[in-house]
Parts: structure tokens; C-alpha cells; sequence
């Protein structure tokens, strides 16, 4: 029955885009290489305009990639300078992703739709755990910053699988993780111009 619904197969697309673009907002090359290799092993289909992200030098250059990028986030000094990068790589990720989910639209509408839903979900994640792990270094020293990273690994893993598994679960859940994001990132922000206004009194 549910296949007779016209527009379940866009709608399924967005929810797998959605989910692996959330996931790129955790870390960026574990959700590539998660695609890449239930692609490479045939696992789940993978369009022709996106066959690269199923080669061999894709998976292995993003296994390596995934490597480095999660014991980075490890390092002292390290994590903060990778979060100065990691928003805008993370909204390119996401917009890939989400892109290759939609490749038989036309170029403009799938990368125009990539780009706001994709690379914008990515983004906002992203850029709220780049505050998590900020207000963590001011509060904890940087103690608490492996917690964060241990925390943007797992929800990477577990949205890179919902999506290619269970695509409206992993949909919920990234519109959840993103207005939690904003939501947290609008109190952290009014902190930071409270502390700001208090300094500049004085």
C-alpha cells in the first residue's frame, strides 16, 4: 500500500539526506565513510553521478580520514582548532550527502535542496557542539572536552546507521539534535554577552 504513494520515494530520500547530514554535524568523515562502505560492499545502492563514494580509494581514504579526525578531537588545543574548520567541512558533508540522495532531481534543485536542508542541519549541529566544547574548556578546564568528543563520535556512528536502517527515526532524531542545538547555543550566547556586559561595566 505504502508503495503506491507517489512521493514516498523523496520522501525516504529526505529522511536517509536529513540523517546522514545530521550525522556529518557530529564528525565529518565518519558518516562519508559509512555510506562508503555499505556502498562499497553493496549494502545499500548508490547512484551513478555518486559512484565515487563506493570506489576503494574513497573508502579508504575516508577510513583514515575517520581515524585521525576522531583521536584529533582527543587532543588538547588540537579540537579547538579543528573546530574553526569543521562547520563549514561539515556543511559541505552534509550537502553531499544529502545530495546523493536526490541526484535524478536536476543539478540546481538537488544541490540548492542539499545546501539548505543538508548543509544547513550539518551546520547547526556542528556549530553547536564547537559551543558545548567551548563552555566545557571555560568550565571544566578542558577536562570535560573528551566527553563532548566521545559524545560527537557516538552520535555520529548511531545517525550514520539510523539513516541507512531506519530513515524516519534518523530523521526525528536530527530535528530534535538541531533544536536542541539552537537552543542550548541562544543560552550559552546569552551567558557569553551577560559576562561581557559585567566586564565591560567594570
Amino acid at each position: 500500500m505504502l508503495d503506491n504513494l507517489p512521493y514516498l520515494p523523496y520522501l525516504l530520500s529526505a529522511f536517509i539526506g536529513i540523517g546522514l547530514a545530521a550525522a556529518s554535524g557530529f564528525r565529518v568523515f565518519l558518516p562519508m565513510f559509512a555510506v562508503s562502505l555499505a556502498s562499497y560492499l553493496h549494502w545499500i545502492p548508490m547512484n551513478e553521478s555518486f559512484e565515487w563514494l563506493a570506489g576503494l580509494p574513497t573508502l579508504i581514504t575516508t577510513g583514515i580520514a575517520t581515524i585521525v579526525e576522531i583521536l584529533a578531537y582527543y587532543l588538547p588545543f588540537i579540537d579547538h582548532l579543528l573546530d574553526t574548520i569543521a562547520v563549514p567541512m561539515a556543511t559541505i558533508a552534509g550537502s553531499v550527502l544529502f545530495a546523493s540522495q536526490f541526484a535524478d532531481l536536476g543539478t540546481f534543485p538537488q544541490w540548492a535542496l542539499a545546501l539548505i536542508a543538508g548543509g544547513g542541519t550539518a551546520a547547526t549541529i556542528s556549530s553547536g557542539f564547537a559551543g558545548l566544547r567551548a563552555a566545557s574548556t571555560a568550565t571544566t578546564g578542558g577536562l570535560g572536552n573528551s566527553v563532548v568528543g566521545t559524545a560527537e563520535t557516538a552520535g555520529a556512528g548511531i545517525m550514520a546507521i539510523l539513516a541507512m536502517v531506519a530513515p524516519l527515526i534518523a530523521a526525528i532524531c536530527a530535528i530534535g539534535v538541531v533544536v536542541l542545538m539552537i537552543f542550548f547555543g541562544r543560552k550559552i550566547w546569552r551567558k557569553f554577552r551577560k559576562k561581557k556586559d559585567v566586564i565591560n561595566q567594570i
